[in-house]
């Protein structure tokens, strides 16, 4: 059990430092039921999770899995500093009624990985902010700034004459502060944390926790294109919040080389299960397209329901491979003549007028599942089904 466990939490890491020190907590574990902890903080900068974000929350739940209590730690004080961590400017302070409305979002789609009983979610507020004046300054004393200006976020700032407010300069403080408050046994986080992680084992010794936590690093996980992070800005990610339809048919949509990276940071496959998987493909006894669909349903199936999911995918098989319109698709009424670069952006399936120009040129539009090529088209009195690509449709009525 002790090698399965090990191989299941080094699965997909990018870096772990003192892996010994796991090793002494899973064996205390198997050996005499003893728990341990794993922190992982996230500052509600934002309502909603992608999938990037839940690369985390699948290695705490296999923790849990072999014996731990996940300390998720809501950072509601260090959210109004802002982490400064790959940052070219200094973050907008969020508000009291935006951080309590992200942290009930957060929390309500993390437990949908995690194991609810096997949970506890901690504030910082309720520790950082008693620490007052004098507290902060000699949490401060612990780092001098030529160590701070060594991160590389820091001095590219610095060297470009980019305002750093001296808050950031406090946050790593803060982070490695919450691992000396909660006796941390590991803390995780993706490898642009490190610096803050790792400023948790230097405060546990400062403060004489009689611990140094073990440090697990996750990597960045790419978004649809393959080549950039996940990121809402870049348009390239899969929301925990998408309806089932979206979030199927955008797993489908990744590349066959990209599924594999999915399937060890995302699914809760044994990687001996993945292994089989990858035969099999390889001896061409399993198509790719099947194995993507098997994907695409368990993590639907996580954040909607095996029903959901199973509905995703017949619809899905519906428009795509039989070339068919979706039964649910949104209805819009314009009146008088209209431009079709127009009634794209009207019916919500084109961001722009000059984007909806570029898609009629590539041939990504179609009426009534016909390709059109005049970027001129003026769309007289009738209905019309309205197509971008092959997952956004509008049906359109011009009276």
């Amino acid at each position: 059990m002790l090698e399965e466990a090990l191989r299941e939490i080094k699965r997909g890491t990018a870096e772990i430092i003192d892996i010994q020190r796991i090793e002494k907590l899973l064996t205390s574990y198997f050996e005499d039921a003893k728990t341990y902890t794993v922190k992982a903080g996230f500052d509600p900068t934002a309502p909603d999770l992608h999938l990037g974000h839940t690369v985390l929350l699948q290695k705490l739940a296999t923790f849990q899995k072999y014996g731990a209590r996940v300390q998720f730690l809501i950072g509601d004080f260090t959210a109004t500093i802002g982490d400064p961590t790959g940052k070219s400017a200094t973050r907008k302070v969020l508000t009291n009624v935006d951080i309590v409305k992200n942290i009930e979002s957060y929390t309500t789609q993390a437990f949908k990985i995690l194991d609810k009983s096997k949970t506890d979610i901690v504030y910082n507020k309720d520790w950082l902010e008693p620490l007052g004046s004098i507290g902060m300054l000699e949490l401060a004393s612990n780092l001098t700034v030529a160590r701070m200006l060594e991160r590389d976020d820091f001095s590219k700032r610095y060297e470009s004459q980019t305002p750093i407010a001296v808050s950031e300069f406090i946050y790593p403080l803060l982070q490695g502060y919450d691992s000396v408050y909660l006796k941390s046994d590991i803390e995780i986080g993706g490898t642009d944390q490190k610096f803050n992680l790792l400023m948790g084992r230097q405060l546990q010794k400062t403060y004489e926790v009689k611990k140094q936590q073990a440090v697990l690093m996750m990597p960045i996980l790419e978004g649809l294109d393959g080549v950039h992070k996940m990121s809402k800005s870049l348009g390239n990610y899969i929301g925990v919040s998408d309806e089932a339809n979206d979030m199927f048919g955008k797993i489908l949509s990744i590349s066959d080389e990209l599924m594999w990276r999915y399937f060890e940071l995302l699914s809760t496959k044994s990687l001996d299960e993945i292994d089989l998987i990858k035969t099999g493909v390889q001896n061409a006894s399993i198509h790719p397209k099947m194995v993507k669909e098997d994907l695409a349903h368990e993590i639907t199936t996580r954040f909607h329901s095996y029903e959901k999911a199973t509905a995703a995918k017949e619809e899905f098989d519906r428009v795509h491979t039989k070339s068919k319109i979706p039964t649910d698709i949104a209805q819009f009424l314009i009146n008088g003549e209209v431009w079709i670069a127009k009634a794209l952006v009207e019916c919500k399936i084109s961001p722009s007028t000059s984007q909806a120009r570029r898609d009629i040129k590539q041939g990504a539009v179609r009426i009534d599942q016909i390709k059109v090529s005049d970027e001129q088209l003026q769309l007289t009195s009738g209905e019309y089904v309205l197509q971008v690509g092959k997952r956004k449709f509008a049906k359109l009525k011009v009276i």
